[in-house]
């Protein structure tokens, strides 16, 4: 395993600089695609769902690729947990969900958690199937 983030100043200005920008990124498209009151929250969903696929596809790749250190370990934090923690939004989830409540509110949450699952699985699947594990 590499050095922790917090110890390297570096590597927390990768998390920074990646989780503004995944963040400018949402607000872009939640901005461009609006959502009206009590309508399936459409651009969130897509947004989480998509994210979680490249979370899956993204730390799939590197750990195929070599140990958690040096530019790998560089590229999980700005990419994985800045750019893509940035850019997926489970708290808005949470607050479109209760303002959605009963029934659009729980199927809501119930697909986002379900398919975001199912999106990570395939992106690990779409990984191993374009990296090849290392050889021992």
């Amino acid at each position: 395993m590499g050095t922790a983030a917090s110890r390297q100043p570096r590597l927390l200005a990768l998390v920074f600089a990646g989780g503004a920008v995944g963040t400018l990124a949402r607000a872009l498209l939640e901005s461009a695609f609006p959502v009206g009151p009590g309508a399936f929250p459409w651009t969130t969903f897509g947004i989480n769902i998509g994210g979680a696929f490249s979370l899956g596809l993204l730390l799939t790749v590197l750990a195929r690729l070599g140990p958690d250190g040096g530019w790998r370990q560089a590229v999980r934090l700005g990419l994985g947990t800045g750019l893509l923690g940035g850019f997926t939004t489970y708290s808005l989830l949470a607050v479109e969900t209760l303002q959605r409540l009963p029934l659009v509110g729980l199927g809501y949450a119930i697909a986002s958690v379900v398919l975001g699952v199912a999106a990570a699985g395939l992106g690990v699947r779409a990984a191993r199937l374009v990296v090849r594990e290392p050889r021992p």
